[in-house]
């Protein structure tokens, strides 16, 4: 593991969303939280909604607090379910990580710490539509 990322506190403030999430429908609480380069931690929480094509993933939030906080880049995320354990961003979301992280963004997984450029291969980034 890399030593200037505190995986820890990371899990701890994920876990602290997952408690605050609201999924009255699906039972299922994520929360989220990333390192960003300038040494703030934004973290985020899934919203569901009745009409499940709006809910909101964790990674949804934690994004928005980047953006609303001043920006800047990933530099590392982990996500936990209700239960605490380390989990999976969905597809669309891995997606959104790698908008405002890029290939280097490490991502911590059930199987270790990987590069976004393995979770996520070939993605379809900025450079694509240039």
């Amino acid at each position: 593991m890399e030593p200037w990322v505190d995986w820890d506190l990371l899990r701890r403030r994920a876990r602290e969303l997952c408690d605050r999430a609201y999924a009255p429908y699906s039972n299922y609480r994520v929360g989220a939280a990333a390192l960003v380069d300038d040494g703030r931690i934004v973290a985020g929480c899934n919203v569901e909604n009745a009409g499940y094509g709006v809910t909101l993933c964790a990674e949804c939030g934690l994004v928005s607090d980047l953006v609303g906080g001043g920006g800047g880049r990933l530099l590392a995320f982990t996500c936990c379910n209700g239960k605490g354990e380390v989990i999976m961003p969905c597809g669309r979301c891995r997606q959104l990580l790698f908008e405002h992280g890029g290939s280097e963004l490490l991502v911590e997984t059930p199987r270790g710490i990987l590069p976004m450029r393995e979770v996520l291969p070939q993605a379809f980034g900025p450079d694509a539509l240039a």
